[in-house]
């Protein structure tokens, strides 16, 4: 029975990959079958550390036999084990580490579903690095033309920077998200998400960067003639005029309410600051105007 007690096992492969007087070349192949034994031999006992360490190995054994995908799979493991052991640098590690081997061997969904693995696992821990991961899941997946697959990493990642409070990259995450929309025709999904922008805009009480965004959606025909950009429409005026109830009804409009649900909070919260203040502001800029025309 000594040849499945998987310390052994792993013994005797570290031995194969090690060159001395009487080896002089590593034997890769029937070292990594050892650790890959042992690995699944530790995580059945539910020794995380020795598992993770082992699938490790094998990953690197799989790599020294031009095998990436095989190398790729063993290092998933060992990102799910480290998860399992709060290990949240080694998740994140590991995790990258998986997606460049399923790179290697040009399969980009594979890698990037590596990537939204590890932002997921990453979330609470380390929410700054999730993002990141997330956003580079979305690369890899853009540039392999499969924009529409990106669509669930733009909305996880969105929601976590509306949960750090950080309003501004989440709009700019939001626009990104429509030009992506945009590349594979999703005109919907497209037009959601510059709404969602806008709102995100207006949630912060920066009305002068939403109307900016609103300006610059509407010069994209789609959004120009859809419910979202209509929707947009009647938000700004409505803080053009002041009019606080109104911002309150289009905010429960059926439209917003086809939003993601991270963006109906925030607009059902609508408006969160003092909109009378937007009035004054639009009729002094009407009277600057009428100034610069006054010729007598």
């Amino acid at each position: 029975m000594a040849a499945s007690d998987p310390q052994k096992l792993i013994l005797k492969a570290d031995k194969l990959t090690k060159l001395s007087m009487t080896r002089w070349s590593a034997d890769w192949r029937q070292a990594t079958e050892l650790y890959e034994q042992a690995a699944i031999s530790f995580r059945r006992a539910k020794n995380n550390e020795s598992a993770k360490e082992a699938f490790e190995k094998a990953s690197k054994g799989q790599e020294m036999l031009a095998s990436p995908w095989d190398a790729a799979k063993h290092m998933e493991a060992a990102a799910a084990l480290a998860r399992e052991l709060s290990n949240w640098r080694e998740v994140a590690d590991f995790y990258r580490r998986a997606s460049e081997l399923y790179m290697q061997c040009s399969r980009p969904q594979p890698a990037s579903d590596a990537l939204g693995k590890g932002a997921r696992a990453l979330t609470e821990a380390a929410p700054d690095e999730a993002i990141q991961m997330y956003i580079n899941a979305c690369c890899i997946l853009e540039e392999d033309g499969k924009e529409q697959m990106a669509f669930d990493l733009y909305r996880d990642a969105t929601s976590l920077y509306v949960k750090l409070e950080k309003y501004g990259d989440a709009a700019s995450l939001l626009l990104r998200w429509g030009l992506a929309a945009d590349k594979c025709n999703a005109t919907q999904s497209q037009c959601k998400a510059y709404l969602s922008a806008i709102i995100v805009y207006l949630y912060t009480n920066d009305f002068k960067q939403a109307e900016k965004c609103f300006n610059d959606c509407c010069q994209i025909d789609v959004f120009l003639g859809s419910d979202q950009g209509r929707c947009a429409s009647k938000l700004i005026s409505a803080y053009r005029e002041g009019d606080g109830e109104e911002i309150k009804r289009v905010a429960q409009s059926s439209t917003v309410s086809h939003l993601d649900h991270v963006i109906i909070k925030l607009a059902r919260k609508l408006p969160t600051g003092d909109v009378s203040a937007f009035k004054s502001e639009a009729l002094d800029g009407q009277e600057e105007a009428l100034d610069e025309d006054d010729l007598t």
